[in-house]
């Protein structure tokens, strides 16, 4: 199939030629001629599927077709990294189309909030916004989204996850019931349906290989201690031709001192995390992907956000806490067809959290050896682990205790 067969608007189809876009990926397949059609949908699609795209062309279409200088598309999205990377992209699509978005994200720096107030009250046909920002716009009373008719949710599973629920029911109270709703999710638990029941009418429900891993991707695990990461981080990346390494943590002052040790060690690296403010986070992403330095340290708060082509290795310093987002940080190499490598440092507690990845990816992950001078890790049995653990919930219930306790003589 080709999108010259979508019938797109010949403004909107111009900016699909000029971004060297010929044949859908699938989600794009399923997904646009729907949308075309003003139906209300979910779309459950990893990272990488090309989504963005998928919501963005028929948002113009109509947008072009119903031409308006009111708010008419309103798209939600959890982080301020990925509401710049959907602005970017549909600046790249509407390049012939004459449409103009704000982009609504938070930061600490004043003079970003008052740009986008100016740009609100000037007018623009999208607004593409993070909810809690957005939401302070609208309670100062010059957002009008009476006439809103298209609403969009990205990464709705993320969102949810951040605790944005109570910020998109309010928003809801500013938008009219009658419009097109399209929500897009990584993952798709009984939290996303619930929400998909509140916003959605007869929603079309699409699926693309939610926990398939992208072809191309060489993914191992190493059984680390934790005071045995930092040492094998350092033997992973000593003598190698470092192009664009992501290691992704748990927590910002993990982030922070592997980024010190990293830096004392002669590697060229910089950290990403909440602490940053808005333009210093920026510009970290903008060097990144222009491969001003070759290693991000990073916070799982930028794992869905970024878009870097071309990524050639990602580490895991620990094991994602859910499941799903094991896809989603793998997902950011081996994109568009490249490949490359993912690897997770597995610490005795992480053992069963490793286990459920696995159960989700169905595949068992090679579990290589330690370097000798790193030395051995906690042995990987999560069958083991399990029974320990539900030895010690027993005891601590009581479950073991059959007999009636007899009173003391």
């Amino acid at each position: 199939m080709k999108f010259s067969e979508f019938n797109l608007h010949k403004n909107v189809f111009e900016g699909v030629e000029a971004m060297g876009f010929i044949e859908p990926s699938p989600v794009q397949e399923q997904v646009i001629p729907i949308a075309l059609e003003g139906k209300d949908l979910i779309a459950c699609a990893q990272t990488g599927t090309g989504k963005t795209a998928a919501y963005l062309l028929p948002l113009m279409h109509h947008l072009c077709t119903n031409r308006s200088n009111k708010i008419k598309g309103l798209i939600l999205a959890p982080t301020r990294e990925l509401v710049l990377q959907i602005d970017q992209q549909f600046q790249g699509f509407a390049y012939f189309t004459g449409l103009e978005s704000i982009a609504i994200y938070g930061g600490s720096d004043s003079g970003i909030w008052e740009q986008q107030r100016a740009a609100i009250e000037q007018g623009c046909n999208i607004l593409i916004a993070s909810p809690g920002r957005l939401l302070s716009h609208l309670n100062l009373g010059y957002v009008d989204l009476s006439e809103l008719e298209y609403l969009i949710l990205d990464e709705g599973d993320k969102m949810l996850d951040m605790g944005f629920v109570d910020d998109i029911n309010k928003i809801l109270t500013y938008l009219p019931t009658k419009r097109q709703t399209l929500m897009f999710s990584a993952t798709f638990p009984p939290k996303i349906r619930i929400l998909a029941n509140l916003l959605l009418k007869n929603p079309v429900e699409i699926s693309i290989a939610v926990a398939k891993m992208a072809e191309g991707v060489l993914q191992a695990a190493y059984m680390t201690f934790d005071n045995q990461k930092n040492k094998l981080i350092s033997h992973l990346l000593a003598n190698k031709e470092l192009d664009s390494v992501i290691i992704f943590s748990s927590t910002k002052i993990k982030v922070k001192q592997l980024h010190t040790e990293l830096v004392k060690a002669g590697f060229a690296a910089k950290a990403i995390h909440s602490d940053l403010d808005q333009a210093e986070r920026e510009l970290v992403m903008r060097d990144f992907r222009n491969r001003k330095f070759p290693i991000l340290v990073a916070t799982d708060i930028v794992s869905r956000g970024i878009d870097v082509d071309n990524i050639g290795l990602v580490i895991n310093y620990d094991v994602p806490h859910d499941a799903e987002d094991y896809v989603h940080r793998i997902g950011r190499t081996a994109r568009a067809s490249s490949t490359g490598v993912g690897l997770t440092f597995i610490n005795e507690t992480d053992i069963p959290r490793f286990a459920r990845i696995e159960k989700l990816i169905k595949d068992t992950i090679f579990k290589a050896p330690n370097p000798p001078e790193i030395g051995d890790g906690p042995e990987y049995n999560p069958h083991a682990v399990r029974k320990i653990n539900r030895t010690h919930s027993q005891q601590k219930s009581g479950k073991f205790n059959n007999r009636r306790r007899q009173p003391r003589q």
